[in-house]
């Protein structure tokens, strides 16, 4: 179980996990040392999956990002583990989910710019044997940042 200090961290980590264990104990009330106890114990215990840093698309050439749409002709196991493989294996696609509903995956992709988008849903996920149909939609402007997790 996590206490309200382990909830308060996690929040602060999410905001900034660059924080040293001076900076994080200053924010949480805590000596540094026992900032770094607990992160440490988040991290051994699974809370804490890893750090990253967050990239400006635009400024690495990127400026298309869509949410596609797959919908699968079969549910066969071995034809997911194909599809799973394939979407391992695209850089574009950044995250991707099964669903409920008619469609059976969602793709959240960025591309350089349309062209990319087409090729990559052309001829890349159309021909996928397992794949029935795919659709799109452009994101146009993204209201709320990809945001931490409530904690």
């Amino acid at each position: 179980m996590l206490d309200d200090t382990d909830s308060r961290l996690l929040s602060e980590l999410q905001k900034d996990a660059t924080l040293t264990s001076d900076a994080l104990g200053a924010r949480l009330g805590l000596s540094a040392s026992q900032a770094g106890r607990r992160r440490q114990r988040l991290e051994a215990e699974g809370y804490i999956t890893g750090y990253g840093a967050r990239v400006d698309p635009g400024k690495v050439g990127l400026a298309v990002q869509a949410f596609v749409q797959v919908q699968m002709a079969s549910h066969d196991p071995k034809a997911a583990a194909a599809f799973s493989s394939l979407v391992s294996t695209r850089p574009e696609i950044i995250s991707a989910w099964t669903l409920t509903g008619e469609a059976d995956y969602l793709l959240r992709v960025w591309c350089a710019d349309l062209p990319g988008l087409n090729r990559l849903i052309h001829q890349v996920l159309l021909p996928h044997p397992s794949v029935a149909r795919v659709q799109s939609q452009i994101v146009m402007d993204q209201l709320k940042p990809d945001a931490p997790l409530p904690t």
